[in-house]
């Protein structure tokens, strides 16, 4: 492993030579490092104290700052991609026309977008664009490439999950290079936060997107505006990325980044308590380790999201989209076990929330009863209660609803169907690894015959977006400031292989107030706070989701890195700035 890091190290290190070698569009950002010195003179009748101050010095350059991740990434494409590990390496690459504090979650102008207006309608927003930004090539970043980008998933040409963000854009106008206008059709009350996608390098792209889905670039980027640029990707083991010396807020100071695949969650704390690694999301049961260690920094905080296991309301081996064409609804052929309500309460009665959060994930969470996170406290249901933890209930549900064991082998049935559903998750997470295996205890213990398995993380969002799975263990991250989430209850949205509403939840109350709340005159929260507060109560009810807890991040991270600075919105913000101590 030592040899393998060296000759990673030494090719990071030649590559960065070869790139400090080339000129310098923009000066690298430097901070001053000021100390005090207190020395004594001594005189024949006193002591004086004389404070120096050192000469300012400037950040140290190089290293290569090394991170683990419990999956490889799929593709590194930020139209394409719908999973962390994907996003946690081209979040490095493309840039975006807008920022986000990494503290309070705003929406700030710390991207391509240095300041913005909006008509008095709300429908027109005019972003005044940076000069002087560039990708890795010395092309200009500008409002072509946005549109570009926006357009290229509006396009039927291109299959993605983020056809959300483009559905209530009514038209892009790129005024001039540095001047763009995006008009809605309606009020979107998050209309910002949907504009804050990675932007492609359009200049390498044919104009009809034609080319978008089967493009090298999706595996090997040739170019940057980020503050890195790729170098490799070797699968199922890492990505190496160099520093970035055109990067509009200054070259980092470091040589480069390793991404290193580690599925296994014993193997990725072990690196990161010998050095190997440098920073680590941790999970519960090693937080106590990491805490221990003297070379290593903890930061938690609470995340912007929650644990659920997802229940496939639609026959797996018969997904349809929810609407055709047309925009009609499609009648879904129902799943033959989760399609029952009573099946899905059940379920949610038969989970011992307490012991889960306590034991499984360490007292790190707290307790979901539908889909807003108590951050957002203006529209939050504070009325909701989760479901409570009584097995005896839950089985009088399912005995009433016609679910019973005939046969005396413990699994109940009804109409010659088995009370039998898969559930999966991800393998290398152990911790839902370990939920996996006690909701399997749990629900068995009532007449399911539930048959558990952790998988491959590729795999496992395959079938998931596929729509071909029962039961999924995974969970939602970065849901930001903004209670819209119709990514994941719309109708629109049932589109399988590349549609968020892979459980095909359909309701048409929720259809429309989801509509309602996004477009509501003024924005104002305290008008749009009953209709998320209505759509939690019917989610809720409905049981799509089976909510475990809200989630609590705890990352490790070395010391030998200085400058790190990580808020619960993002960690690597300034990551340009930090500097190896040896």
């Amino acid at each position: 492993m030592a040899q393998r890091r060296f000759s990673l190290l030494a090719m990071l290190l030649i590559a960065a030579l070869v790139l400090a070698a080339c000129p310098q569009p923009t000066p690298i950002v430097q901070t001053v490092q000021e100390t005090v010195v207190v020395t004594s003179v001594v005189t024949q009748t006193e002591v004086q104290e004389v404070v120096v101050t050192a000469t300012p010095v400037p950040p140290s350059q190089g290293g290569v700052f090394i991170q683990a991740s419990s999956a490889d990434a799929t593709i590194l494409n930020p139209i394409l991609s719908s999973d962390t590990a994907s996003s946690g390496v081209h979040n490095f690459l493309y840039p975006s026309l807008l920022g986000q504090d990494a503290f309070s979650g705003e929406i700030i102008p710390t991207e391509l977008a240095e300041s913005w207006s909006v008509s008095d309608d709300g429908l027109v927003w005019t972003f005044v664009l940076r000069q002087g930004m560039t990708w890795s090539d010395g092309e200009q970043v500008d409002a072509n490439d946005f549109k570009f980008t926006y357009d290229a998933i509006a396009s039927d040409a291109v299959e993605t999950p983020r056809k959300s963000n483009v559905e209530l854009i009514d038209n892009i106008e790129v005024v001039d290079d540095y001047t763009l206008v995006v008009t809605f059709k309606e009020v979107k009350c998050d209309g910002l936060s949907d504009l804050g996608l990675g932007l492609l390098p359009s200049h390498l792209y044919a104009e009809d997107f034609s080319d978008i889905m089967t493009s090298a670039e999706n595996e090997a980027p040739t170019v940057s505006a980020g503050p890195l640029v790729f170098n490799e990707w070797v699968r199922d083991d890492n990505v190496t990325l160099l520093r970035n010396e055109s990067y509009f807020k200054g070259a980092p100071n470091m040589d480069g980044m390793i991404i290193k695949t580690v599925p296994d969650a014993g193997a990725r704390l072990a690196q990161l308590q010998t050095g190997e690694i440098d920073t680590l999301g941790l999970q519960p049961e090693q937080l106590t380790t990491a805490q221990l260690n003297p070379d290593l920094n903890v930061y938690k905080f609470k995340d912007d999201g929650y644990a659920y296991i997802a229940l496939n309301l639609a026959n797996p081996e018969n997904p349809q989209p929810g609407l055709d064409e047309d925009g009609n609804k499609i009648e879904q052929d129902p799943h033959p076990i989760l399609s029952d309500l009573a099946v899905r309460q059940a379920i949610a009665h038969a989970l011992d929330y307490e012991t889960i959060i306590n034991k499984v994930y360490l007292g790190q969470g707290y307790p979901m009863a539908a889909n807003t996170v108590p951050a957002i406290d203006w529209a939050y249901n504070s009325d909701i209660q989760p479901y409570e933890y009584n097995t005896e209930l839950a089985a009088q549900i399912l005995e009433e609803a016609g679910w019973v064991d005939s046969d005396g082998d413990g699994v109940r049935e009804k109409d010659g169907i088995a009370l039998s559903l898969n559930l999966k998750t991800n393998a290398g997470n152990t911790t839902r690894e370990d939920l996996g295996a006690l909701a399997q205890d749990q629900l068995n213990s009532i007449g399911f015959d539930i048959e558990f398995e952790a998988i491959e993380f590729g795999t496992m969002v395959g079938e998931m977006l596929g729509q071909t799975f029962d039961m999924v263990i995974i969970g939602w991250t970065g849901l930001g400031t903004d209670p819209n989430d119709d990514s994941f209850w719309a109708l629109r949205f049932d589109t399988p292989g590349s549609g968020f509403n892979f459980v095909s939840y359909s309701n048409d109350r929720v259809d429309e107030l989801l509509k309602t709340g996004l477009a509501v005159p003024g924005c104002d929260p305290a008008e749009r706070a009953p209709y998320y507060k209505e759509i939690q109560q019917i989610i809720h009810d409905e049981i799509p989701y089976v909510f475990v807890t809200g989630s609590i991040g705890n990352t490790g991270y070395t010391k030998r890195w200085q400058g790190i600075d990580p808020g619960p919105w993002s960690f690597f913000w300034n990551v340009e700035k930090w500097t190896l101590q040896e």
